[in-house]
């Protein structure tokens, strides 16, 4: 259905075009008239139609102004114009208004029916536009907490890639490069700093959590996660790297807010910790940071920076290189942690200029220390107790910052190259094994789970290493070595087929044969014969 607003002050015009459209479009329009620009507007403000055909000379407010009033309210309006002048300047205001067609009176009737079919088709593409992008809005408030929850899981579990964070941030429409995390934590009241009930609590507010979601957006901009247990995380993106005072005073004031709302809402109590601004990839210290303002203080509100519960650094220490030092080495980064580890040791350098040597031994020693830690968590090696008792002595004896400097890099670089080191040994290791045993038992019923159980790995992932290390899965290698195998004995020996198959691990002789020509091209007699 189409509404069809006419315009005109003489009624002659009026009869003709409801004529015209009635007879050529029927039931399809709805048509209504006016004989006055003020009528115009009044009807349009009501009717709101979907084609208006105005003529520009009407009394009182001209058609060029009526269209001009309707455009503030009828947005999607197609506009027609019509006039007895061809006049240029009333047609360059019309193209200004965005007016579809200026036709000139008097109106040929194809003329007439070829425009409004025109006007149809632009208002059938428009609806189904729009018909779309509410499709699209629906399917994206569908998915798009799914999506959030995803970004928040990755951040609090840090099991993510340098490339997730950037899709979900692209997914997301997240521009800025920093931001700050709430914990939302909830019970049916407050003892102290703990909340009491919490699982019976996280159960209600699982079944409130859609009304709690749009509650929360409407006093941050942030993406939120799911409820665990009584706890539900909040990412607040932030384009700067601090608050000032007077931020972090109103950001607490507008958490108080979004507490005090909750609780009105949903008769549970409700806490908001919240933690200092990190880098995106570094928000799950942020989460950390706002529980840990929470079990400080008793407020309904807790704000890190409020508190003293974190360490302070002196201004010019590099704190910025501390974590992407250690998750070089714990990755087995050489390059990254020789970069980083070259620039933490030229500050140490800078600093012991002025004599100070005892202070970047301890350093040197501390950051050698642990990283060591983690290469024994990452790497598979062999904790012993006594492997380290003349690092003392040794850092003790060294006399320049550079001498210290070498040593320090020399440890971490020794550390982070143990982490992939023992992780490739530790998969050769496996692959050798798996390898001996099937070369031993290839001729008894083997399978992928007995090869596991030997190197006491999960059969999936032993499937995985093996078939990166050699290049082929478990049931191909088995089949090359028995193949092979059958080769020989019909080359060298003068067993039947029968007892060549049993020999080689078949227990089918027709299924060894179909495998053997399918991997050697003949069956086994016919390679026999050529023989």
């Amino acid at each position: 259905m189409y509404r069809v607003m006419l315009a005109d002050d003489e009624g002659i015009v009026i009869d003709s075009m409801k004529f015209i459209i009635e007879k050529e479009f029927g039931s399809k329009c709805t048509v209504e008239y006016a004989k006055t620009g003020r009528q115009v507007i009044e009807l349009a403000e009501h009717f709101r139609p979907d084609i208006a055909v105005i003529d520009i000379h009407m009394p009182g407010i001209n058609g060029i102004d009526a269209i001009r009033e309707m455009k503030q309210f009828c947005t999607n309006t197609v506009f027609i114009v019509m006039s007895a002048y061809d006049k240029f300047d009333y047609a360059k205001e019309a193209i200004k208004l965005g007016v579809m067609e200026y036709i000139t009176k008097p109106m040929d009737r194809m003329k007439v029916v070829n425009v409004l079919k025109k006007a149809m088709e632009q208002i059938d593409s428009d609806r189904e536009k729009r018909s779309n992008e509410l499709l699209i809005k629906e399917k994206l408030e569908t998915v798009e907490p799914i999506i959030e929850n995803g970004l928040i899981y990755d951040i609090l579990l840090q099991e993510h890639f340098e490339e997730d964070i950037d899709s979900y941030r692209t997914i997301l429409g997240i521009q800025e490069n920093y931001g700050y995390m709430m914990a939302i934590v909830c019970g049916d009241s407050q003892e102290g700093n703990r909340m009491t009930n919490a699982i019976g609590s996280s159960v209600k507010v699982s079944g409130k959590y859609q009304e709690i979601r749009e509650g929360v957006k409407t006093f941050f901009n942030c993406k939120i996660g799911n409820v665990m247990a009584n706890k539900i995380a909040v990412l607040v993106p932030c384009s700067k790297d601090k608050l000032e005072y007077n931020e972090r005073t109103e950001l607490i004031d507008r958490a108080r807010e979004l507490v005090r709302y909750l609780r009105k809402r949903n008769d549970i109590s409700f806490r908001v910790g919240i933690g200092g601004i990190r880098p995106l990839r570094e928000l799950g210290d942020s989460y950390r940071d706002a529980l840990n303002a929470l079990i400080a203080t008793t407020g309904s509100v807790a704000h890190v920076d409020d508190l003293n519960i974190n360490c302070d650094y002196e201004e010019d220490y590099p704190k910025g290189l501390e974590k992407p030092l250690f998750e070089a080495v714990s990755k087995g980064d050489l390059n990254g942690t020789q970069v980083i580890a070259g620039k933490y040791a030229d500050w140490m350098c800078k600093r012991a200029r002025d004599g100070d040597l005892m202070s970047m031994r301890l350093k040197v020693l501390e950051f050698a220390l642990y990283a060591e830690h983690i290469a024994y968590q990452n790497g598979g090696q062999t904790y012993h107790y006594s492997s380290r008792n003349n690092y003392l002595p040794e850092i003790m004896a060294l006399e320049t910052t550079d001498d210290i400097k070498d040593w320090f890099i020399s440890k971490l670089i020794e550390a982070c190259r143990n982490v992939s080191s023992k992780r490739e040994e530790r998969s050769n290791d496996i692959i050798k094994t798996a390898k001996k045993y099937i070369d031993d038992h290839f001729d008894k019923e083997i399978s992928l789970d007995d090869v596991s159980r030997i190197v006491n790995i999960s059969p999936y992932y032993f499937s995985k290493i093996f078939k990166e290390e050699s290049g082929l899965n478990f049931i191909e290698y088995l089949t090359n070595i028995r193949i092979d195998k059958a080769k020989k004995l019909l080359e060298s020996s003068n067993m039947s087929i029968k007892e060549i198959c049993i020999s080689c691990g078949y227990t089918d002789p027709n299924y060894f044969s179909r495998s053997f020509k399918k991997n050697v091209g003949v069956t086994p007699t016919e390679y026999k014969d050529q023989l």
